[in-house]
């Protein structure tokens, strides 16, 4: 459970961050909310595969809720998969931002400073 909590924590901390500058989700919710799913999808995919391959194995800890999506496939892998996308459009997203604005004082929605 504390693993959950840990993961539901950051993710909500990435939200703000991501609100506070609009930088992923609250810049354009459809598309952030597809590129999330795809990300999500993609990577529960590549889970599978290493699952079935034996690459990829799930041991009891008691720091996790023993819900599990599928065999060997933990709650808390989905949300970390999902935490995984959502960071790393956060950080993309902030970094164009950065590089447009040290390029020529723009913004990413096209505005100057």
């Amino acid at each position: 459970m504390v693993y959950l909590l840990t993961l539901l924590a950051v993710i909500g901390c990435m939200a703000l961050l991501d609100w506070r500058h609009r930088l992923f989700l609250w810049a354009r919710p459809g598309a952030a909310a597809a590129v999330l799913a795809v990300g999500l999808a993609y990577f529960l995919a590549w889970d599978v595969w290493g699952i079935a391959e034996g690459v990829f194995l799930h041991r009891d800890s008691p720091y996790m809720t023993g819900i599990m999506l599928a065999p060997q496939l933990p709650l808390e892998e989905g949300i970390f998969l999902l935490f995984l996308s959502q960071i790393t459009m956060v950080l993309f997203t902030g970094a164009v931002r950065i590089l447009e604005h040290r390029a020529g004082g723009t913004t990413a929605a096209g505005g100057t400073r």
